[in-house]
């Protein structure tokens, strides 16, 4: 049994390759981070358990409430553009980190921003 509480950095991982024998890395973030990114191979999946948020995927915004969950699929380009100040979420990668990098940095452009 492994037992891992969210802190109050601005964002962080809790269970992963990095502390524990699984093929999903899981981490929280307390706001919505502004960095738009896609990953190559990981499906990115975030479950919104407290606040509000707007997220860009492609060319499509997206309001975020607690309960929602968003699934992004590989290749997919995407970052938040706001959040309320009592947001909270969890973000699953799947599959987990292996040591190579994943994520690449895109152009605002390429969302339409």
């Amino acid at each position: 049994m492994q037992l891992e509480r969210a802190g109050t950095a601005e964002k962080g991982w809790t269970v992963g390759p990095w502390n524990a024998n699984l093929a999903i890395a899981i981490g929280y973030a307390n706001t919505g981070i502004d960095e738009p990114h896609a990953h190559q191979a990981q499906t990115e999946i975030y479950l919104v358990a407290r606040g509000s948020a707007q997220i860009r995927v492609e060319q499509a915004s997206f309001d975020l409430s607690a309960g929602d969950i968003v699934v992004i699929e590989p290749g997919e380009a995407h970052t938040f553009l706001s959040s309320s100040p009592d947001y909270f979420h969890y973000v699953i990668h799947a599959p987990g980190p292996t040591g190579q990098v994943d994520k690449v940095m895109v152009s605002r452009e390429l969302l339409g921003l």
